[in-house]
């Protein structure tokens, strides 16, 4: 059985930094790209970032907003995709879910769309006061 499980997430001020973990168990992790989305209040799930099973190539959503911000990473030892923020703004307060995609060939079009992730985490809450 496969479990994604992310972690890092809590309430802090604008301008700080989280890192975001996820772990994954049940798969082999090197065969997945890993993705992060996020879900703010009343609103659709948003693409954020991937990383693909080599860790060679990421994917960033195009959104001005998150644009240097944010960085992906892989850990292969510790099957751990990390999600570092930083200069967190209160328009990323959102649900952030780890994903996983089990598919050989990836693009910035494919990563962004969760059609293409075989496996989701819970989320973590991530709550950024102004």
């Amino acid at each position: 059985q496969v479990q994604l499980v992310e972690s890092g997430g809590g309430l802090v001020q604008a301008g700080d930094s989280l890192r975001l973990s996820c772990t994954g168990s049940g798969l082999t992790f090197a065969s997945a790209a890993m993705g992060w989305f996020r879900q703010a209040p009343g609103k659709e799930r948003d693409f954020v970032a991937t990383i693909t099973r080599s860790g060679g190539t990421t994917y960033y959503t195009e959104s001005e907003s998150v644009k240097g911000r944010f960085t992906i990473s892989r850990d292969y030892a510790e099957n751990t995709v990390y999600l570092q923020m930083n200069s967190l703004k209160p328009e990323d307060t959102a649900v952030y879910y780890c994903a996983a995609g089990l598919r050989r060939s990836w693009s910035g079009n494919i990563a962004s769309k969760g059609e293409n992730y075989d496996y989701w985490g819970q989320g973590t809450q991530v709550t950024v006061s102004s």
